[in-house]
């Protein structure tokens, strides 16, 4: 059962098709959306009341509840933005919405991807320190002071070493919010 009840009305171009169409493309709005501006305009109304944008059935996030959008972009503009978001392993909605944010990993032009499997890179290094750490606190509880140098060198690097994964961690983390965020953690849509 439809609810939605619109105002609809038909009417005769009588010849202005073309040149409504050539209009509304040249404004990157649809036919519907000119020629409402231009009957607002003709009956002298202010401003037009804002479409009621319903949500239901479209589910729901702790950012409010997730709604359709149709945008008009050029072909070259809507390659780029398929392309941005393949690249930053997005679909197209998430990605516009982090466009939209200003969530620098995606407005710098640096690649998330590439970000991520650096920041892999760096666990995987840390996993291994961990690793060398507890091999070391084994030979000295054991006593084997030789097998125990062997680990000197990680000991006078693993600050260093810590504080460069760290340092890499929270500069990809702050890449991932929003440009401006201050306070409490805000949903994103994963990726």
């Amino acid at each position: 059962m439809n609810t939605h009840n619109p105002d609809f009305v038909t009417v005769d171009m009588r010849g202005l098709k073309a040149a409504l169409v050539a209009r509304a493309t040249a404004q990157r709005v649809s036919v519907s959306v000119l020629v409402r501006r231009a009957v607002a305009r003709d009956l002298e109304l202010d401003e037009l009341s804002p479409p009621q944008v319903s949500a239901s059935g479209q589910g729901s996030t702790p950012g409010g509840p997730i709604v359709k959008l149709s945008i008009r972009l050029t072909t070259s503009e809507a390659e780029q933005l398929a392309a941005g978001a393949r690249s930053s392993g997005l679909s197209r909605g998430a990605y516009l919405a982090g466009l939209v944010a200003g969530i620098p990993a995606l407005t710098s032009g640096t690649c998330r991807n590439d970000q991520l499997a650096a920041l892999t890179a760096s666990n995987a290094q840390l996993s291994g320190l961990s690793r060398n750490i507890h091999a070391l606190t084994r030979f000295l509880t054991l006593g084997n002071v030789p097998q125990a140098m062997v680990y000197r060198d990680t000991l006078d690097t693993l600050d260093g070493d810590v504080r460069r994964h760290l340092t890499h961690a929270a500069r990809l983390l702050a890449d991932l919010r929003p440009r401006g965020h201050t306070g409490e953690t805000r949903h994103c849509s994963n990726r």
